[in-house]
């Protein structure tokens, strides 16, 4: 039984969460509604679309194709309650849409391009989705025809639409439908509400399951509502943000934040580091939430082309734990500190300040907002070289968590008095804070080896542009660490990169103690390395060698 339409929050803890001003009666619609009455004419959103130009919104035009998608979708048929799947990538229809889910009191459910058919047809399975919007074709896939051969196995399906191209009669053209034509009038407002389940996120799987995450607006807004006061966001901010829009942190940072507070959405939809720089200075952008292999691309974009981005006040980092080198890079490059955070899919957000505590930079990921909770677990004394299991409890974790092929569901309220096992292992910074010491299952040795460190400093190797620090059986029952490197202009070797290490003062037992080279690492579509990927190549290549 599809658990959607009846989930929520108990009315303890929405009481709670509304009394300390984290949760609201209101929502991201009327905020919209306030911009629309009060600076029609303001720029929105301003999106680079490749073979379309650039594409300007108002304020009272973002509006308007909100209530135009909503009302395509209720002549859709969609209902409250009911999941409407959208596959897309960074495209300006992205915001609208989800928004125009939630006027329905419907439920959003963003999926990212990276998912192939054989994810995305187990996904739309599990929501029951009565609509799904596609792109027609991205990053060399025929999307709207892999939809279109698994939609007789998807009775709950109604209707598939496409931005682009159709692929089949039965399609529904996006713009046509959605964009240009008028429907019938709206159910009333009621329906939508700010603890109801309106967006579901899948995450990507890496370490189990992937996991349908149950969120509401109101734990999304308890997510970037602390860092937009925090970062001063306002009506003059320019806000963008490379990562997938229909992810977590491109989603809730580079799209319903700037809406919060009036100032206007800066999308891509291709990921050009040279081809971008232009577009976002002349957008002016002011604020960046972006991953750092993106950013390292970025810097290296403007090292070889001279380009600048001097509107740019603040940048933060996050999604993976972030190079060491980067800050420095940050630094000589934009004139501003690099500011970072850390969270989920499932919720929870801690971040650094603007100028606090300039000395722990790469030290630490923050703190988090008033409200928000961490606590770190161990049966032993917690430090750096012994870091503890995190756990959070915050009004912007998930109210649920749905297993994609199992069924599973989890109300996280209903265990450990709602504290959440992250899967993460951290120490404190000494400033009610946290340093990330990345995910438990990517522990090596039982004296751990502190990977962050290890790969930061081997990042400043002059023979390494990319690498990786994982973990391989040393063959009597202990484990190893090996470096998985992207090679510079020079190939390295494993004593070059020993040495450099012990010139930095490294002790032996961090150091790796094999070498492998690899034209580039795997990635996940949120920029993290998959490391089981790599584990299971290193044992594989063990196993040949025996």
């Amino acid at each position: 039984m599809n658990p959607i339409p009846t989930l929520r929050p108990s009315a303890t803890t929405v009481e709670r969460y509304r009394k300390e001003d984290l949760w609201r009666a209101d929502s991201i619609l009327d905020d919209l509604a306030r911009w629309r009455a009060e600076t029609p004419d303001a720029p929105a959103v301003i999106a680079s679309e490749a073979g379309r130009g650039i594409v300007r919104l108002s304020y009272a035009q973002y509006a308007e194709y909100v209530d135009r998608f909503a009302g395509a979708l209720h002549a859709l048929g969609v209902r409250s309650g009911q999941v409407v799947a959208m596959q897309l990538p960074n495209v300006w229809q992205a915001g609208p849409l989800v928004l125009a889910c939630a006027r329905l009191g419907a439920v959003a459910a963003p999926i990212m391009c990276a998912f192939r058919p054989r994810e995305l047809e187990r996904m739309l399975r599990r929501l029951d989705a009565v609509v799904c919007v596609t792109i027609d074709r991205w990053d060399n896939f025929e999307h709207a025809a892999a939809l279109a051969e698994m939609a007789p196995r998807l009775p709950a399906l109604r209707h598939r639409v496409v931005l682009g191209e159709k692929t089949a009669d039965e399609e529904l053209d996006f713009r046509e439908y959605f964009e240009h034509t008028e429907h019938g009038t709206l159910p009333d407002a009621s329906v939508v509400g700010p603890d109801r389940v309106s967006l579901v996120l899948f995450t990507s799987g890496t370490s189990g399951e992937p996991k349908a995450v149950l969120h509401t607006m109101n734990t999304c807004y308890a997510w970037y509502a602390p860092v937009a006061t925090a970062d001063g966001i306002g009506p003059d901010s320019r806000v963008y943000s490379p990562n997938a829009a229909t992810h977590i942190v491109g989603l809730t940072m580079g799209l319903f934040m700037p809406l919060h507070r009036g100032a206007c959405v800066v999308i891509t939809d291709l990921w050009d580091p040279e081809a971008v720089i232009p577009f976002l200075a002349e957008a002016h952008v002011s604020w960046m939430v972006i991953v750092p292999v993106f950013l390292s691309a970025l810097i290296d974009a403007m090292e070889r082309t001279s380009l600048r981005l001097p509107t740019v006040r603040i940048i933060r980092a996050g999604g993976t734990t972030v190079p060491q080198p980067l800050f420095r890079r940050v630094t000589e490059t934009f004139g501003i500190p690099l500011d970072v955070g850390w969270g989920m899919t499932e919720g929870a957000n801690v971040f650094t300040r603007s100028g606090e505590h300039p000395d722990l930079a790469g030290r630490t990921v923050g703190r988090p907002a008033p409200g928000h909770e961490i606590d770190l677990r161990a049966d032993h004394p917690i430090s750096d070289d012994q870091p503890g299991r995190l756990f959070v409890r915050s009004p912007s974790l998930c109210l649920a968590t749905w297993g994609r092929d199992d069924g599973r569901l989890t109300v996280l309220a209903e265990h450990d008095d709602g504290w959440y096992d992250t899967g993460d292992l951290a120490a404190p910074d000494g400033h009610g804070g946290i340093r990330l010491h990345g995910r438990a299952e990517d522990r090596i040795g039982v004296i751990m080896i502190p990977v962050s460190d290890v790969e930061s400093a081997l990042l400043d190797h002059p023979d390494v542009r990319d690498v990786a620090l994982v973990g391989y059986p040393d063959g009597h029952g202990g484990e190893l660490a090996c470096a998985v490197v992207v090679a510079g202009e020079r190939t390295p070797t494993l004593e070059g990169l020993r040495d450099w290490l012990g010139g930095l003062g490294m002790s032996a037992w961090c150091m790796p103690s094999r070498l492998e080279l690899l034209p580039e690492l795997p990635r996940n579509e949120t920029g993290k390395v998959r490391k089981n990927l790599l584990r299971e190549r290193l044992q594989l290549h063990s196993a040949d060698h025996r």
